[in-house]
């Protein structure tokens, strides 16, 4: 018990600190670019570490066989995968600024959920 208090005692010594350090991250998370893609590349979507959606491309080829269910999906999945990998590479950069941080500090930036974002994949 005496262990957490001190553990938490050092916690608040260092709030000003870890909150600096926080900013910086969050700053560098908006220049983390990551690519989603589906349909083996035809559909790409690019998102940064904050979770912001930067483009979508269409391959020519989907537009004029113009099949729009199949253009929505390949969309939607390309964004999802895009998403994924912006939490993966923002999670990693956050653990390597702070080291471990305890689940759920960083709501969406922890393990890889399905692409539902309900739960473990």
């Amino acid at each position: 018990m005496f262990n957490q208090l001190g553990a938490f005692a050092d916690l608040i010594k260092n709030a000003g600190k870890i909150r600096e350090a926080a900013e910086k991250a969050f700053e560098s998370l908006g220049q983390l670019e990551v690519e989603g893609e589906s349909g083996g590349g035809a559909v790409k979507a690019k998102a940064n570490g904050r979770l912001e959606i930067l483009s979508v491309s269409i391959d020519d080829r989907l537009i004029t066989d113009s099949d729009r269910e199949l253009l929505e999906d390949l969309i939607v999945a390309a964004v999802n995968a895009a998403l994924v990998r912006a939490r993966e590479e923002t999670a990693q950069s956050l653990s390597s600024l702070a080291g471990p941080l305890p689940p759920g500090l960083f709501p969406g930036l922890g393990p890889r959920t399905d692409p539902d974002g309900r739960g473990p994949a």
